[in-house]
């Protein structure tokens, strides 16, 4: 926020905060917002196409350092995978890679200052655009949701209709029908707790570290041709860049842990009780 701007504090952080929305629909019944979907998408497509360019184009022998960290990527998730389930890894591996690079990038963007984005999204017309599509609670949890119903998905094809309800009914306590009550309220919690505390996680972390950001910038406003606005200016500047290397080791953390939870709910999927 620049020195001189008629805006406040709370009125900053709510603009940059506010969505693009968009309402579809008679009577409204649906609100979209627009750049949470814009930037996943396009973000997804920079992140896997990328991958993909590179597997296109890879060269035998030696590769270059590019193809070399991109082969580090892949196969790093892959032995990630491979701790967490023994099993065909066919469908998972792929599926955690596009997790992974997909967060991952989606995080990145946390660290565009936040004005520049207001400046171009002011300039194109829109009056609002949040470009960290993971701090707006909707991404995370339609991905932690889309988790959710692949878990349901396995369990019934690998145990079946009946042993997935059979399981729901006699774990973890017993197969007695006074504990069929208790083991389905317990499992249904158990079911709906990993897409929650999932999306969740990445939301809280990704979202606090984008109002520390504005927090920062904020400092950084009041600096004036003062001994206090110096030293005010100079504190944001420092801070701002200190926090954002530390916030690099956040958003790789969270891309990681997203990635590696969605795998292990997956694969607990095929456990049998």
């Amino acid at each position: 926020m620049a020195a001189g701007s008629d805006l406040t504090p709370s009125k900053y952080i709510a603009d940059h905060l506010t969505n693009l929305k968009v309402t579809v629909g008679e009577g409204g019944f649906w609100t979209l917002n627009l750049d949470s979907i814009v930037m996943g998408w396009v973000l997804g497509i920079i992140g896997i196409g990328t991958f993909w360019l590179v597997a296109r184009n890879a060269t035998r022998g030696v590769p270059g350092r590019f193809q070399g960290f991109i082969e580090l990527v892949v196969e790093f998730i892959d032995n990630t995978v491979k701790d967490v389930f023994p099993g065909s890894r066919r469908f998972l591996a792929p599926l955690a890679l596009t997790i992974f690079v997909w967060v991952f990038v989606m995080n990145a963007m946390d660290l565009v200052p936040i004005d520049w984005v207001a400046t171009v999204s002011h300039a194109l017309g829109a009056p609002a655009w949040k470009a960290v599509p993971t701090t707006d609670l909707n991404t995370t949890f339609a991905m932690a949701w889309t988790v959710f119903f692949l878990v349901v998905f396995f369990s019934f094809k690998a145990k079946g209709v009946g042993g997935f309800v059979h399981e729901l009914f006699t774990a973890p306590f017993g197969s007695s029908p006074l504990l069929w009550i208790p083991n389905l309220l317990l499992n249904i919690i158990e079911l709906l707790a990993k897409p929650i505390s999932l999306g969740m996680r990445l939301f809280g972390n990704m979202y606090a570290g984008e109002l520390i950001f504005m927090l920062l910038g904020l400092l950084g406003s009041i600096a004036a041709l003062s001994v206090g606005g110096l030293a005010a200016g100079a504190a944001s500047a420092v801070l701002t860049w200190a926090w954002a290397v530390f916030h690099i080791l956040i958003i790789l953390l969270q891309a990681f842990i997203f990635m590696v939870l969605s795998s292990v709910y997956i694969a607990m999927a095929h456990e049998h009780h």
